[in-house]
């Protein structure tokens, strides 16, 4: 049996979702829970991908330090001088391309791109484009140090394996 490819239009829905679900969390400091909560009662379930939203929606905040580090690797500007909305625009986005193999690349950077010219500042995609893409870039080439691991449960990128985590490899 092969797994049900997730609509394109409900995956989109879904990141809309987890960046202003996310940008409640940086701005409120609510507790995830709460906001997911929240979010899953509000909106019909039938027309996004919930699975993908709570993913990402309790992946980012699990994981931020990791992915302010990544980051600010890849620019000049610190986590604290950038706008709440490109802030949770670039974990999501490297979060994404970090954890989940099964979406191309092109795709989580395009999304990235067009939440920023939607909720962001004037120049906000091009920001988000040139660091997101750095980081790929970076990531890809570093790709050869990372491991597939059996992941158990609704995350499961390709035949069933996902790639670890790379510092979970001892790379930093």
């Amino acid at each position: 049996m092969t797994a049900r490819k997730p609509n394109s239009a409900h995956r989109k829905k879904a990141r809309r979702l987890a960046l202003q679900a996310l940008y409640q969390w940086h701005v409120a400091e609510a507790p995830v829970t709460q906001i997911e909560k929240e979010f899953l009662t509000e909106n019909d379930l039938s027309k996004f991908d919930s699975e993908y939203f709570s993913e990402v929606l309790r992946g980012v905040p699990a994981s931020k330090s990791e992915l302010d580090k990544h980051i600010t690797q890849h620019t000049s500007r610190g986590v604290d001088e950038m706008t709440a909305i490109e802030l949770a625009i670039l974990r999501m986005g490297t979060y994404e391309l970090i954890h989940r193999i099964d979406v191309p690349y092109k795709v989580i950077i395009n999304e990235g791109v067009e939440l920023s010219k939607t909720f962001g500042a004037n120049e906000a995609h091009r920001f988000v484009n040139g660091v997101l893409d750095k980081f790929y870039l970076f990531f890809k080439n570093c790709r050869c140090t990372h491991r597939f691991t059996p992941i158990f449960g609704k995350q499961r990128g390709i035949n069933g394996l996902r790639t670890a985590p790379l510092w979970s490899h001892g790379f930093r």
